[in-house]
């Protein structure tokens, strides 16, 4: 079965690679839809905000492209732009690890601002 993945967790540093206490990635799902797993990543990330080791992505069973998503939401509930527009997609990236380094970039370039959030997604 294919389906979409919300995996993630408590890391031990903004580096993301290693979860903290060690052991594994936390997974969620799978989910029929990339909907319904953003809203899964949406609570998750909502319960965690004040946490900045914590962090979630979705993951595609199949996946050949990586986006960086994101941008300024009206409210940290993230699913409203400022302006209205569609998400920022900076991408396809060939693999996780490219996407991760934009994604680093764009997440330390917006560190102060509590309503800019971005996320690296499958396709």
């Amino acid at each position: 079965m294919t389906g979409y993945w919300v995996v993630g967790g408590a890391y031990t540093d903004t580096g993301f690679g290693r979860i903290a206490g060690g052991g594994d990635e936390q997974r969620f799902g799978p989910y029929e839809s990339h909907e319904k797993a953003r809203d899964k990543w949406a609570a998750l990330s909502r319960a965690s905000e004040d946490n900045a080791l914590v962090r979630y992505r979705i993951e595609h069973d199949g996946v050949k492209e990586h986006w960086v998503v994101g941008g300024k939401y009206t409210e940290t509930d993230f699913r409203t732009t400022v302006d209205g527009r569609p998400e920022e997609r900076i991408g396809p990236f060939r693999s996780y690890e490219e996407a991760l380094d934009v994604w680093r970039a764009k997440a330390w370039a917006t560190v102060d601002d509590g309503y800019v959030r971005f996320r690296i997604e499958q396709a």
